[in-house]
């Protein structure tokens, strides 16, 4: 079993950080090691010296991508935080707009994006929203991004969804794809995917009435959470929603921002 030295896990954190902003202190070197070594084991490297040989170069063949899929992706199912749904499902009820828009900045594998759609759609139904909604889900990885538009999740992603909101909106598999549910295309019409690196510039997008940037802050430093935070809120409409981590403790930026609950806030018209 190969071993990851110091002094690999300081150059390896360090092109992470250089290239796409990520940020892994030194505790973090058990889980680098031990999401990175089933590939290294796949690909034939006896050590991480190659492999971070491999992934720092020009011809990497995707490896370097398929490397920030390991260290970041996490557990991921619908309606994560609950109480955040409930707080977005009372403002929509109350202001009621004539096309919502939503932006999951960190989607990963789309739970996030296609509850905020299931959501939506069950307003419009009701007609507290109207129809012009969307939704914009954005990650850096290709690979979940891929997953997301096919929207087929195990059953066990959908454990916190009623069975109500689960006959109307999604496809159960049979057969070889019992276990697995599809989300119904009404719905994914109305999801659009993109790859985004949110340490980059943001092309102009939105503006947004609400904003999810979960689960995706810790893997920054301070500086780059700023960044990254105010990047983001620039494309939120005063007024709207912002939802982070109910763990990631309070905001860094300097966009004013109002607390609403743990996690939730409302961006402060300047």
């Amino acid at each position: 079993m190969a071993t990851l030295s110091d002094p690999t896990f300081e150059r390896l954190a360090a092109l992470m950080h250089a290239s796409v902003g990520l940020s892994f202190a030194v505790g973090k070197k058990p889980l680098v090691s031990s999401r990175l070594a089933p590939r290294m084991q796949r690909l034939g490297l006896d050590d991480y010296e190659d492999y971070l040989a491999l992934i720092a170069s020009d011809d990497d063949g995707g490896e370097f991508q398929m490397a920030v899929d390991l260290l970041t992706t996490n557990e991921t199912y619908f309606f994560r935080e609950p109480a955040h749904f409930e707080i977005l499902e009372a403002e929509l009820s109350r202001t009621r707009p004539p096309a919502a828009a939503v932006w999951s900045a960190a989607s990963s594998f789309g739970d996030e994006a296609y509850s905020c759609a299931m959501l939506l759609d069950d307003l419009q139904r009701i007609g507290r929203v109207g129809d012009g909604w969307s939704v914009l889900g954005t990650d850096i990885s290709e690979r979940v991004l891929r997953s997301a538009k096919e929207a087929i999740f195990p059953a066990d992603r959908l454990r916190q969804v009623a069975p109500e909101r689960l006959r109307r909106h999604c496809l159960r598999g049979e057969g070889e794809s019992e276990g697995l549910v599809q989300i119904h295309e009404r719905l994914r019409e109305r999801v659009r995917f993109g790859q985004l690196n949110l340490c980059d510039e943001i092309e102009p997008l939105g503006p947004f009435d609400v904003v999810f940037l979960r689960n995706v802050l810790i893997y920054f430093d301070p500086p780059t959470k700023k960044a990254v935070v105010d990047r983001v809120l620039e494309r939120l409409r005063p007024g709207g929603l912002f939802f982070i981590g109910t763990a990631e403790g309070r905001v860094p930026c300097d966009t004013p921002l109002q607390v609403i609950a743990p996690g939730a806030f409302r961006k402060v018209a300047s």
